[in-house]
């Protein structure tokens, strides 16, 4: 009977195990990651304003994992022996006859002062800590803003920062405080989100200005202080950061002959396979893919690369050639705690909607409805 093994237990992850325990019955599926739980990311921008707690998005996987007969390892990767054939963990060692590497990458830290800025998508404790600087400030400026990885454009997640700001604005003016704390969002580009499309951009600038949120644009990033954001253009006073550096790969690749990309993440071809490395996939954060320059880091990209990597370790452990490959698109709602901007792109088309109630209220609906997956 054949073992396959997945590294990580996020979004990319998961679905590579259902897809794999729906294709096969009997193949043995052996989980590793630091805890049996999904923490659902997206749902992290409602926590400062109480929409949402800690554990409504803290999702232990217990059952999920019964249900599909899945082996769970508790442990951190740290390297690879025997060709990808050996994972070794901080708690031992995993065999495995196919592996999908899913364990998502890590932001970079290397701008002077980022130990002052908050990084909302490390996880719950981020956006608690947002949920409680916010909560305390009485009067200031919150400074919001991304950065890139400059040798990976796709490393990057910008979406939630205009959640945030989006979010912290209605927050504000529901608490009657928004004319004492001044947002700001900052970005090192002249025209921030254009991963987005055009006309998203247009909509996400002119809802800054109808929120009278300050924008410090086009100017690169030098560095924070605990009060305030520097950049070549000059420097501006900041009460509160919140800041979304650009990713590259888990500092374990280094222990592994796998190939990288010039970002730092694992080079794969539009199969999600690596290079060089048999029965060996990456998908999701941990992996560099073929594709547009806005191809996006995001939960619906790593699911829909989380299946396809499924597929295709079931044929090549088959003995047949891999040959599925994942849809390429964005697909997002910007929400703002009482509506939501709907953006989608793909190679062929573009498309953004105004703000709605409505997609607020599609948002939260498909929370619920893809978490039951697992609950």
């Amino acid at each position: 009977m054949k073992q396959i093994t997945i590294i990580g237990a996020g979004f990319a992850a998961l679905s590579a195990a259902r897809r794999l325990r729906q294709l096969d019955a009997d193949i043995e599926i052996t989980l590793v990651a630091p805890k049996a739980e999904l923490v659902f990311l997206p749902s992290l921008i409602w926590i400062p304003s109480g929409m949402r707690k800690a554990e409504d998005l803290r999702i232990p996987l217990d059952s999920f994992l019964r249900d599909h007969r899945i082996r769970f390892v508790a442990g951190e990767a740290t390297g690879l022996e025997n060709g990808g054939r050996t994972v070794l963990t901080n708690t031992g060692k995993v065999l495995n006859d196919g592996l999908i590497i899913a364990c998502g990458g890590r932001f970079i830290k290397k701008l002077p002062g980022i130990e002052h800025a908050i990084l909302p998508c490390e996880g719950i404790a981020a956006a608690e800590k947002i949920r409680e600087r916010v909560a305390a400030l009485e009067q200031g400026n919150i400074a919001l803003g991304f950065a890139g990885n400059p040798n990976e454009p796709t490393a990057m997640r910008g979406g939630p920062i205009f959640e945030f700001l989006f979010g912290l604005d209605t927050q504000l003016r529901r608490e009657g405080r928004r004319d004492k704390i001044a947002l700001t969002f900052f970005n090192p580009m002249p025209n921030p989100g254009n991963r987005l499309g055009e006309s998203a951009v247009k909509r996400l600038m002119a809802e800054m200005g109808k929120r009278n949120i300050n924008k410090q644009l086009g100017h690169k990033l030098v560095g924070f202080e605990a009060d305030k954001v520097k950049t070549e253009g000059g420097e501006f006073a900041a009460d509160l950061i919140i800041f979304m550096p650009g990713m590259t790969g888990n500092t374990w690749f280094d222990q592994t002959g796998l190939p990288r990309s010039a970002g730092g993440l694992i080079k794969a071809d539009a199969q999600c396979r690596v290079e060089g490395f048999p029965a060996t996939y990456v998908v999701g954060d941990s992996g560099s893919f073929t594709g547009p320059d806005w191809m996006p880091k995001q939960a619906h990209m790593a699911d829909l690369q989380g299946e396809t990597a499924a597929a295709n370790l079931l044929a090549e452990l088959a003995g047949n050639i891999p040959q599925q490959t994942f849809k390429v698109e964005l697909l997002c709602i910007v929400d703002s705690l009482d509506a939501g901007m709907l953006v989608r792109r793909t190679p062929d088309r573009e498309m953004s909607l105004p703000p709605l109630g409505l997609m607020h209220s599609a948002k939260s609906f498909f929370e619920s409805w893809y978490l039951r997956k697992y609950r």
